[in-house]
C-alpha cells in the first residue's frame, strides 16, 4: 500500500473570540484574513504556505505555563523568528499580548496572545551576532 498524500495546511486554535485572536495574529505577523465567521476564522501568509485557523470552544480555559499536574496545560504553543527581539515583543504587547513573568532563554521572549495561549518570539543567535 502507497502512503496517500498529505499535506499540512494550518494549526487550528480553540478560543472563545476566533474573529478577535484571528486579527491579533494577522497583525502580528502581517498577514491576511481568510475566513471570518462567528464560530471560524482563519489568516494566511500572503507568502504561502501554512496557515492558522480559529474555532470556537465555548469552555476555553486559558492555560498555565509554566504548568503544575492541577493546571490547564498548554496543549501547544506557537514559535517566530524575529529580526529584532525588543521590538517584536513591543510590537506583540501594543496588539494585546503579554509578557510571560517566567524566560527560561535569553533569546527567547515566551507571550502569552489575548486569550492566553503561549506563544514564542525568537531569535537566531547568528542573526543576533551577525
Amino acid at each position: 500500500m502507497s502512503r496517500p498524500s498529505v499535506k499540512y495546511t494550518a494549526t487550528v486554535i480553540g478560543t472563545p473570540t476566533p474573529r478577535t485572536l484571528a486579527r491579533f495574529y494577522a497583525e502580528l505577523l502581517g498577514w491576511e484574513i481568510g475566513a471570518d465567521e462567528p464560530e471560524w476564522a482563519t489568516v494566511r501568509n500572503p507568502e504561502g504556505g501554512a496557515g492558522l485557523s480559529f474555532q470556537i470552544e465555548e469552555h476555553h480555559r486559558r492555560p498555565v505555563w509554566p504548568g503544575s499536574a492541577s493546571d490547564q496545560q498548554m496543549m501547544m504553543h506557537l514559535d517566530f523568528e524575529v529580526d529584532d527581539l525588543e521590538a517584536a515583543s513591543k510590537h506583540a504587547v501594543s496588539l494585546g499580548a503579554v509578557v510571560a513573568h517566567f524566560q527560561p532563554q535569553d533569546d527567547v521572549v515566551v507571550h502569552f496572545d489575548p486569550d492566553g495561549h503561549p506563544f514564542c518570539l525568537w531569535i537566531a543567535v547568528a542573526a543576533a551576532e551577525g
